[in-house]
């Protein structure tokens, strides 16, 4: 995962949601930044090829660790991020079960540290701003409300366009 479920959970922001929901919250982040950006992360330097049973991949990279997020790819059914839990000399056990195929491409997926601060400022939005959305400004005395546009001018992908823009350098061309 793009962010430690730990750390966020004890963050007291999000003190009131439970883990099923927070890591939803994070991998829903970690997808829709992926998606954006058309760019997998992938440090291809760091990259095996091994047979899956079970929650097993059976293959090593001395540069895999637990808690690394890894991709697999050309696998066809168990294409997909996943967590490494598990790491010996014959095989990386992940936190998910897999079928068993022959060819599994294992690439470790590193995300900068602007996009981690960044994806922490989009669950904080979330958490704490989301209900407020389309407010420009709001007046006291006399109640006064005034709403912005949500166009494609100024959001994307439910967030404010200010929020994205440390993705920009991370963009990848779509063909």
């Amino acid at each position: 995962m793009i962010l430690s479920l730990n750390e966020v959970a004890a963050m007291d922001d999000f003190a009131e949601f439970d883990e099923n929901s927070l890591k939803t919250k994070i991998i829903a982040c970690e997808n829709l930044i992926r998606a954006y950006t058309n760019n997998n992360f992938q440090n291809q330097n760091i990259r095996l090829t091994g047979n899956s049973q079970g929650a097993y991949i059976y293959g090593h990279s001395d540069f895999l660790q637990i808690g690394d997020t890894v991709q697999i790819t050309h696998s066809k059914v168990n294409d997909g991020l996943y967590e490494i839990i598990n790491v010996t000399d014959d095989y990386i056990e992940v936190d998910a079960e897999l079928f068993a195929v022959e060819k599994n491409t294992v690439t470790k997926v590193e995300y900068p540290t602007d996009v981690i601060a960044g994806v922490l400022n989009l669950l904080i939005y979330d958490v704490t701003a989301r209900d407020k959305v389309g407010i420009k400004s709001e007046t006291l005395s006399r109640y006064s409300v005034t709403y912005y546009d949500q166009d494609a001018n100024n959001t994307v992908m439910g967030y404010p366009i200010a929020l994205l823009a440390f993705l920009k350098p991370y963009m990848k061309a779509r063909f």
